[in-house]
């Protein structure tokens, strides 16, 4: 009995050590964090805040690799979300506008048809919604064997577009709209989400953290997707009342942040993300987890809250909806344990349609069949390398009325240079540009396209091919164009939109310290 059951043993100690190989073969988790709006100098990776708290987003640095110049794939919303989903450029899927949460359903761009008299082009009809018929990514883990939850803002049309048809097994709140339903702190207006009455002035990022660290306890035995696109720091601008009095005391009136609703936004999103790592590190599941956080566009500059900007991209130019550097150079960290070093720095140009190719390639899973990607595996980059690529792209044909717009527009960056085409803002009907060296002037302020006719013909050239290839549905000259009604001086000239009116007979909340008018020198 004895000698049996010390072969007993032995075969089990043997047998032992293939059972933890066979655990660290398991694939990854995969926690992807989409912050809504969040700019560049938001957070402190970057050092342009004085204001704003994020020790969270640091402490998940100290896990990665931050990149000094990732890009959103449009300064707006939903097109940026469609590229991470997809591998695909809004100029090849259509997607180019935030509209998925209006009643229209529109699976296909077509050419626009009108347009002001004092506008040259006319902007195409864009998508709006998501077509099912895409291999998006969570389908592709679904299929490799991940369970694949979506938590959060969507944004990409109500079902039969919704998170389920896209390939998610779990979606929360379930909500198609561009920002939270009625406000950050409850009570809350989803139709179908149980609003959690016993929880008194919760806010919606405290409960979506929750529900998804829910969901990684619950699949913690095999490999899960999670998504958790945050609602934070998109309008409507509100947040719990400690912290903006909290800041409303750290506020500088000489500092362009100098929301104290807006910095204690952002501390809420940061918690959030907190929730999420602290989960990871009590699961034991940490150095098997790769975490990407990443934001949809750059920050917004043209609401007002607290009687200025919800925040300012400074030293960038421009935000959210133009394609100035402020508008679509966003904050991005990736830990992957056993493939990027902690603590690490890339100045690699990277985008959103970038994750699905590089995520497919790392884990050595099948691409989809008939969708060639239009981003590309950043692994050599993740490895400390140099990525092999000539440019990547921004298509945003369209002109929304705020500070810093312009014309229907492409951009493309290439190394240290940035062009900008104004589709047919030339003389009879041709294009024109403006031309940036980005390591020289960061902030925008010398168009050199008029020094450097050589350089725009060649970054153009290259516009022109992606515009060939991705099929893209361009702007058309406006017939109705009328000269008198064109006020070239008023580009890049709008004014503030104020989120909201206030109830008749309601407090106007204090606004932020106004800064002091500055003595001439």
């Amino acid at each position: 009995m004895t000698r049996l059951r010390s072969i007993f043993i032995a075969a089990a100690l043997s047998f032992w050590p293939a059972l933890l190989a066979a655990d660290d073969t398991k694939p990854p988790n995969i926690v992807f964090i989409l912050a809504d709006d969040l700019g560049w100098s938001d957070t402190s990776l970057y050092g342009h805040t004085k204001l704003y708290q994020t020790p969270n987003i640091d402490r998940l640095a100290k896990r990665g690799m931050t990149f000094s110049r990732a890009y959103s794939d449009s300064p707006l919303c939903s097109p940026t979300r469609s590229a991470i989903l997809t591998g695909l450029s809004p100029a090849r899927t259509g997607l180019t506008t935030p509209n998925c949460h209006l009643p229209a359903v529109t699976l296909k761009a077509s050419p626009g048809k009108k347009a002001p008299a004092g506008s040259k082009a006319i902007a195409p009809t864009p998508v709006s919604r998501l077509n099912t018929t895409y291999a998006t990514l969570p389908k592709t883990l679904k299929a490799a064997g991940y369970a694949t939850g979506h938590f959060g803002k969507w944004h990409l049309g109500t079902k039969p577009y919704s998170p389920r048809e896209h390939g998610f097994d779990v979606d929360i709140p379930n909500w198609p709209g561009p920002g939270p339903a009625g406000s950050f702190v409850a009570p809350w207006k989803y139709p179908n989400f149980d609003p959690d009455p016993d929880v008194p002035n919760q806010h919606i990022e405290d409960r979506m953290a929750k529900e998804a660290v829910a969901f990684m306890e619950a699949n913690r035995d095999k490999p899960f997707f999670l998504n958790y696109w945050m609602f934070s720091v998109h309008a409507p601008f509100d947040a719990k009342k400690d912290l903006i009095e909290k800041y409303r005391k750290l506020v500088d009136p000489e500092d362009p942040q100098r929301s104290p609703t807006y910095a204690a936004m952002i501390e809420s999103m940061d918690d959030a993300v907190g929730t999420l790592l602290d989960a990871i590190d009590r699961l034991g599941i940490a150095d098997n987890t790769i975490v990407i956080f990443f934001s949809d566009n750059g920050g917004n500059m043209y609401n007002e809250v607290d009687g200025t900007t919800p925040t300012s991209n400074a030293p960038l130019r421009g935000g959210k909806a133009n394609v100035f550097e402020g508008g679509v150079r966003v904050p991005c960290i990736v830990a992957w344990p056993g493939l990027v070093t902690p603590e690490s720095r890339s100045d690699a140009i990277i985008q959103g349609c970038d994750f699905y190719p590089t995520l497919i390639d790392a884990l050595d899973l099948e691409a989809p069949k008939n969708q060639p990607f239009d981003g590309i595996s950043i692994v050599p980059a993740l490895k400390g390398g140099a990525l092999d690529r000539e440019a990547i792209f921004s298509y945003f044909p369209h002109n929304p009325p705020i500070p810093e717009w312009l014309p229907p527009s492409i951009t493309v960056w290439r190394g240290d240079w940035k062009l900008i085409r104004l589709f047919h803002e030339g003389e009879d009907g041709g294009h024109r540009w403006k031309l940036y060296n980005l390591k020289e002037d960061l902030s925008e302020k010398n168009d050199r396209s008029k020094q450097e006719p050589e350089r725009v013909k060649e970054l153009d050239l290259l516009i022109e091919r992606f515009l060939a290839d991705t099929k893209a549905v361009t702007p058309i000259p406006n017939p109705d164009f009328k000269l008198s009604a064109y006020h070239p001086e008023r580009e890049g000239v709008g004014k503030l939109k104020p989120t909201s009116r206030p109830k008749p007979g309601a407090k106007k909340k204090p606004a932020a310290p106004k800064a002091k008018a500055k003595k001439d020198s």
